[in-house]
C-alpha cells in the first residue's frame, strides 16, 4: 500500500521546483493532486508529468494573494474531491535588499506571497479539515526563518512570519486532529533558484552558483526530490506524532556551518 493511498492534497506554487518535485512523489504515492499556480504552461507540464505515471493531478490557476479567490479554488476543489487531507504551502517568491534598499513596495510584494498566500490557504483549507476530522498541513519555511544571510530583509522576514504561523496553527487545532508542521529548506537547486541568480547576478551566473552551492556545509545545494522526501514523511501516518516541528532539510547549515 503507497503512504498515502487515497489521499487529497493541494500543493500551491506545485507546476515548478520544490511543489513539483512534491506533486511528482505524493502522487506515486496514491495521492490525488491538486496544484494551485499562476503559471500556466508549467502548470500543463505538471500535470501531464503526473498523469504520464498514472497519477490523478489537476491544475488550478490561483493568485494565494488574493483571498477571495483562494476560498473560491479552494471551496470547488472540496466539493469536486469530498475532502483535503494534505496542504503544502509552498508558493513563494524572494528579493534580495537590506532594510535600507528594499522599497515599500517590494516589501509588500514579498509579505502578500509569502505571508498572506499561506495565511488565506490555511484559513480556507483548515475549514474543511475541522468539519471533516483532520489533516496535515506542511508549510515550506526557509533556514533564514531563524538565521540570516545578507541582503535578504523582506524575504527572511516572510519566513520568520511562516514558521510563527506554523506553531500557531499546530497549537490551536492540535485537537482537531490536525498536524502542521514547516520545513527549513537550505539552497535547493530549482528553475527559481537559476532564474534569482540570472536576474541578479548576471554575467557571474557559473560563480554564484558554485559560491551558493558551497556555502551549504554539505558542499552542494540540495535536488528538489529531497525535500520531497521530508514532506511526504510529515505527512504520513508515520509522522502522526509530529507536530509544530520545524525540520531542517539545509545540508547542515543550521548546526554545523
Amino acid at each position: 500500500m503507497a503512504q498515502l493511498q487515497n489521499k487529497i492534497a493541494i500543493i500551491t506554487g506545485g507546476a515548478s521546483g520544490i511543489g513539483l518535485a512534491i506533486a511528482q512523489r505524493f502522487a506515486k504515492e496514491g495521492t490525488a493532486i491538486e496544484i494551485l499556480d499562476r503559471n500556466e504552461a508549467e502548470m500543463a507540464k505538471a500535470v501531464a508529468s503526473i498523469t504520464a505515471e498514472g497519477g490523478d493531478a489537476v491544475a488550478t490557476n490561483c493568485d494565494v494573494a488574493d483571498s477571495s479567490g483562494v476560498d473560491s479554488v479552494i471551496s470547488a476543489i472540496h466539493s469536486r474531491r469530498g475532502r483535503i487531507n494534505i496542504l503544502i504551502n509552498n508558493a513563494g517568491i524572494a528579493h534580495v535588499g537590506n532594510a535600507l534598499s528594499t522599497s515599500p513596495e517590494d516589501f509588500e510584494r514579498v509579505q502578500r506571497v509569502n505571508v498572506f498566500g499561506p495565511a488565506n490557504c490555511l484559513r480556507s483549507t483548515l475549514r474543511f479539515m475541522v468539519a471533516d476530522g483532520g489533516g496535515a498541513i506542511v508549510n515550506l519555511a526557509s533556514c533564514l526563518s531563524v538565521m540570516a544571510i545578507a541582503d535578504r530583509f523582506a524575504y527572511g522576514t516572510s519566513k520568520g512570519a511562516v514558521l510563527s504561523m506554523t506553531y500557531s496553527v499546530a497549537k490551536d487545532f492540535l485537537d482537531k486532529n490536525i498536524r502542521c508542521n514547516a520545513i527549513l529548506p537550505g539552497r535547493v537547486h530549482t528553475p527559481f533558484v537559476d532564474g534569482f541568480i540570472a536576474r541578479n547576478y548576471a554575467g557571474r551566473e557559473a560563480e554564484m552558483f558554485d559560491k551558493l552551492s558551497k556555502a551549504q556545509p554539505i558542499g552542494r545545494m540540495a535536488q528538489p526530490a529531497e525535500i520531497a522526501y521530508a514532506a511526504l514523511f510529515l505527512c504520513s501516518d508515520e509522522a502522526s506524532f509530529i507536530t509544530g516541528t520545524a525540520l531542517p532539510v539545509d545540508g547542515g547549515t543550521l548546526t554545523i556551518r
